[in-house]
């Protein structure tokens, strides 16, 4: 059993004169009142992996007891001052739901204990006018230990601000400011832990990474990778719990790398990025069968509200449910045994080492006008092939296939676009504005191709059972419709994204 919640905190160092030295924040914003709680004796001991992939992630795991929460404690990076904390009951070993969820970066590597971080904390909860809690503020008087023989130990004192669920975050800076006129500044360090692993040297020596000059293509392109690579990483957590929109950001930065490794093979040698691509390839097709599933539901159940109670014959909506459980479930399962593989993971390892050691070529160092500019604009000009075949067939399938095939086109071509914009600013930004509503457009009308077959499907078992297929075949016609009529507006989109003075700034 697991349980999650978002917190959002902040750390200063603490006052001088411990509690005596806090301020009144009675009458701080919506705070009405302060009351006193503790003091506590909280015992944690903070598990990772012998390299620490967990810190190096701005993750955390712990096993702590005393307090309100005692048990084991994931906490996972999300933006700014905030972290998601999956909690599970107290055990000897680390619960294998956790482990499961920590998989991305531990990638499979032991887990042990690392430091043990022990606090007294006292506490003082910030209410409103009707008693609720806004916020605590927690001292903590702080004793850390390192796990391994001969490791060293370390005491500080710390001041931690933690939003009660559902409180304004704007609350966070009007105590800030409350607090920095008391003298009371940000902790030098974003966790317990990474101080802990700082002062007793628990911590690794980080891994010297090769320099990448400075505003050179290869420090953009591999500042993309690193980024979407940890985005990937980031992900795996929601995917595995079924968050919404999980699987499809997955998929998304899956296509992203591809992309980016393909557009940019004068930065990165194919040799080493080609298998990295076939391998993302491969689990975009995995967890593509989930996120299909899921936008076509929607999508056709969508359509059903909106038609007038009378045009609804039959169990319509009972039909469509049992259509989006078997084939959901199959999609579901296929992500899980997905990110249960060794494959999976030798993929996220080859990232890691694609990251830490890239294998540069000439290209990464010339100037990124040229180098960048010429990869978008070869992205641009297979996107342009693809949409003068598929406008040139006639109507029916292969046209669809051929417009299918240009949506692939303009996604390929935003994703360099995007690699670029960094180095390459304003014209790239214009250039992958106009794309970007080319490949909207194809992507209704796919949605809409694909929607026409799945009607179909349920027409057929709709009338096997007995049952009318009349409202089925009605969606089936407006899905048509609705193909038709984006492929009529496709050409006009073109021509605005097709212009020439577009390019020009990037061909000089």
């Amino acid at each position: 059993m697991t349980q999650s919640k978002r917190e959002t905190e902040r750390k200063y160092e603490p006052p001088s004169g411990g509690v005596a030295g806090l301020p009144d924040l009675t009458g701080v914003g919506p705070v009405a009142s302060v009351t006193a709680a503790g003091p506590e004796e909280l015992d944690a001991v903070y598990h990772d992996t012998e390299d620490l992939r967990l810190a190096g992630s701005s993750a955390t795991l712990r096993r702590r007891t005393g307090g309100p929460d005692a048990g084991w404690h994931l906490k996972l990076p999300l933006a700014g001052d905030t972290r998601e904390e999956v909690w599970a009951p107290l055990s000897d070993e680390v619960p294998e739901s956790l482990r499961e969820l920590a998989l991305s970066r531990t990638r499979g590597a032991e887990l042990r204990p690392v430091v043990r971080i022990r606090s007294t904390r006292t506490v003082r909860r910030l209410r409103d006018a009707e008693g609720g809690v806004l916020a605590e503020l927690s001292l903590d008087e702080v004793r850390a230990d390192a796990a391994a023989s001969g490791g060293g130990r370390a005491e500080w004192g710390e001041l931690e601000v933690e939003l009660a669920e559902g409180a304004d975050a704007g609350l966070l800076d009007v105590v800030e400011k409350k607090l920095r006129k008391k003298g009371i500044v940000r902790a030098d360090s974003p966790s317990k832990l990474a101080r802990a692993l700082r002062d007793t040297g628990a911590g690794a020596e980080p891994e010297r990474c090769p320099e990448v000059v400075a505003g050179s293509p290869g420090a953009y392109v591999l500042a993309y990778v690193r980024e979407q690579a940890g985005r990937l990483v980031s992900l795996d957590p929601a995917v595995r719990r079924d968050l919404p929109d999980a699987v499809h950001r997955m998929r998304v930065t899956c296509r992203r790398l591809r992309g980016c490794l393909r557009s940019y093979r004068s930065v990165l040698d194919r040799r080493v990025t080609d298998p990295v691509r076939a391998e993302l390839r491969w689990l975009a097709g995995e967890l593509g069968a989930a996120r299909d599933q899921e936008v076509l539901g929607e999508r056709i159940g969508a359509a059903l509200a909106d038609l007038p109670d009378e045009l609804v014959l039959g169990p319509v909506a009972a039909r469509l449910r049992l259509w989006e459980v078997s084939h959901g479930g199959e999609a579901r399962s296929r992500t899980r045994e997905a990110l249960a593989t060794p494959r999976y993971l030798r993929l996220l390892d080859a990232l890691d080492a694609l990251v830490r050691q890239p294998p540069l070529r000439a290209g990464a160092g010339r100037k990124p006008a040229r180098t960048m500019a010429r990869a978008v604009l070869d992205e641009y000009g297979r996107l342009a092939g693809r949409m003068e075949l598929a406008l040139a067939q006639p109507a029916g399938r292969s046209r669809e296939t051929a417009l299918h095939e240009a949506r692939k086109a303009a996604k390929k071509f935003r994703y360099a676009a995007e690699v670029a914009r960094p180095a390459l600013g304003k014209p790239v930004t214009r250039l992958g504005e106009r794309a970007k509503a080319v490949q909207l457009l194809l992507g209704e009308h796919q949605d809409a191709v694909v929607a026409q077959h799945t009607l179909r499907e349920l027409a057929v078992a709709a009338h096997g059972a007995g049952e009318s297929a009349f409202t089925w075949g009605l969606l089936h016609g407006l899905e048509r419709a609705g193909a038709e009529a984006r492929q009529r507006e496709l050409t006009e989109v073109w021509r605005a994204a097709s212009d020439p003075a577009l390019r020009a700034p990037l061909e000089h």
